[in-house]
Order: C-alpha cells, then structure tokens, then sequence
C-alpha cells in the first residue's frame, strides 16, 4: 500500500479516502527560524493584553538570563539584593553597583527629589554611570543584559533612557517572579501570528498572501544558527529556559551576539531535547565563523542549522499612510 505523509485531519482524510495509508510527521518541535524572548512588562505585553489577544495564547517566564565575560557566563543581578550576592564583580564594585540600582528603582520621572540633582535627559549615560564609579566591566552588563542595548552608542545618549529600560527589566522580573524578566509562548512564536490572525477573523478581518515586501528597505543581516541538543546548556545551572547575553567589548565586537535556549518546558521540544538559537549581525566576510563564541557555549550538538538573513526598516512615514510598520525584530 502507498504511503502519504500527513501533517493534520485534512491530509489523513482525503489520504484514507483514496486508499493510502496515512503516516503522521513528528509534531514534538516547534521551531521558528527565530527564537525572541519578550520582556513580561514590555510594550508587546501590553499590547496583547489590550487587545485581548491573550485569551488566545498561553505564556510561561524563561527560567534564566545570564551574561558572558571573560569567556564565562554569570547569572545577571537586577537589584541591589541581587548585585550583593553576584560573583560578576568585587567586593567594592557591589557596593558602587548596589548604590546604582537603588538610585534607579527609586527613580520617578516626574518627582524631582528622585533626580538626586541630574537631569537624565540632559547628562549622558556615561555620565551617569561615572557619577556612580562603575568600571566597564559593571557598565557592560548593565547596559547590554538589563537595559539591552545592542550596542555602545547608548553611552553618548541621554541616560532617561538606559534608566527606564532597567526599570523595565526590574518591572518584568517581578511580573511572574521568575528566574528572568522573559516570557515565551507556549508551543513557540508561532502562536502569535496565529492568535492574532484567530482574533482579526472574528472581528471580519481578511489577509493578501503572496505579496511582495513594500515600504522597507535592507539595512544589514543577521546569521543565525538553530542547533538541537540533548542537554540543557552548561554553566546554566540544567534549567529549561534562558538567554544568554555576550556584550560587543568581550568578543571584540561592534554589536552583541545573543544565545537562547527552549526546551520541553514551553513545548517546543520533545522532553529531553533541547533547542538553542545563537545570532548575531554580520559584521565580516565570515557570517559563521562570527558565531563561534556563542557556540561554544552550547556543549555537544545533536545538529545544526546555519542561515543568513536580512534586517529591514520601514521607510514610509506611518501618519500620512496609516501603515505601521516595525522594524525587523533582532536578534
């Protein structure tokens, strides 16, 4: 008898009614070409939740975020509790670190007498941080794992914004008191588009398939590798889920490169297995040697998928054509 590979009811049926038998593919990995935490108090957050789109998806906190330095990976502190205990710095370093963070977690944009006599929209990020005494170690992993800036243009800018952004980082680890302020989609990235697409269509909303990309334009590329494993990643302390941040300076980099790591645990894996996602941007004439680092963080690889992608932007302006579009979602 022949045989035809099924995927859902549709496939089994019209394969049954034609004599064929029907073999099911596997439907233990959901996988996307990306994997993209979301911060549980961010802006995406908050607009599922107005939209109502959640009654849609389920979601569930990433267990852990950390952060490579010297060739080692450390858990990323959020607080002054958390900076205290942290083997990232030294003894008096905690100290300048802890003083930071108390000044940002008290910080109120419209009371003054949080501003401890800075205007953070006037004064630099590098200002602020010499004003606390960091060193560039403690300057690395704030700005590039709590504030998550690609980047070190974040230094010569007003520090209102690097401010709010650990604010936002503190905000979204106490959200779902989890071990890291990211959430996930059960069942993957996947559910979104779908969640929203169930919800556009009960409200008669109607989609164009097949079109050609208009109003963005290519302003650079991302290389990606998406490798399957059977254990969870060393030094990560066997949780399910985490990211893992490696700052420009520690790589020799001009931007950051970014791990992350899903499991059974969102039901993107079979239990057992484990899915690990290292990205950068191109910055050589050697997209996959520039991933090295990430991957040797990894541990043994059951398989590896390596592939190259283009970042866009939007070149319309939104409030003359209505047409909002976000630039391309990195890493």
């Amino acid at each position: 008898m022949a045989e035809v590979q099924g995927s859902g009811k549709a496939s089994c049926v019209s394969g049954v009614q034609q004599g064929l038998q029907c073999r099911h593919g596997s439907q233990g990995i959901n996988a996307r070409s990306k994997l993209q935490f979301m911060m549980a108090n961010g802006a995406l957050v908050r607009v599922l939740v107005h939209t109502d789109v959640t009654k849609y998806l389920l979601f569930k906190a990433v267990d852990g975020s950390f952060v490579y330095k010297q060739g080692k990976i450390y858990k990323v502190p959020s607080n002054d509790v958390e900076a205290v205990k942290s083997t990232l710095m030294g003894l008096f370093e905690k100290r300048r670190a802890r003083n930071f963070f108390i000044f940002v977690q008290s910080y109120d944009e419209e009371d003054s007498r949080t501003h401890e006599g800075m205007d953070l929209r006037t004064i630099s990020t590098k200002e602020l941080f010499s004003k606390y005494g960091l060193d560039d170690n403690t300057i690395d992993f704030v700005g590039h794992s709590l504030a998550l800036h690609r980047d070190d243009r974040f230094l010569l800018e007003p520090a209102l914004d690097t401010v709010k952004r650990v604010k936002l980082y503190a905000e979204s680890m106490a959200r779902f008191q989890g071990g890291s302020p990211y959430i996930y989609p059960l069942y993957g990235l996947g559910e979104l588009p779908q969640a929203f697409a169930r919800l556009s269509a009960v409200h008669g909303g109607t989609y164009m398939l097949g079109k050609p990309d208009c109003k963005v334009r290519r302003v650079g590329k991302v290389v990606r590798a998406i490798c399957f494993m059977s254990h969870p990643i060393p030094n990560t302390d066997d949780i399910d889920s985490v990211q893992i941040i490696l700052p420009q300076k520690q790589l020799g980099r001009r931007s950051d490169m970014y791990v992350f790591c899903c499991s059974h645990s969102h039901n993107v894996a079979p239990r057992g297995k484990y899915i690990a996602f290292v990205s950068a941007e191109v910055e050589t004439d050697a997209p996959e040697a520039e991933l090295e680092p990430g991957l040797a963080l990894l541990g043994l690889i059951d398989e590896r998928i390596i592939d190259i992608y283009d970042m866009y932007e939007p070149v319309n302006e939104s409030s003359l054509d209505n047409c909002f579009i976000s630039k391309v979602f990195f890493p």
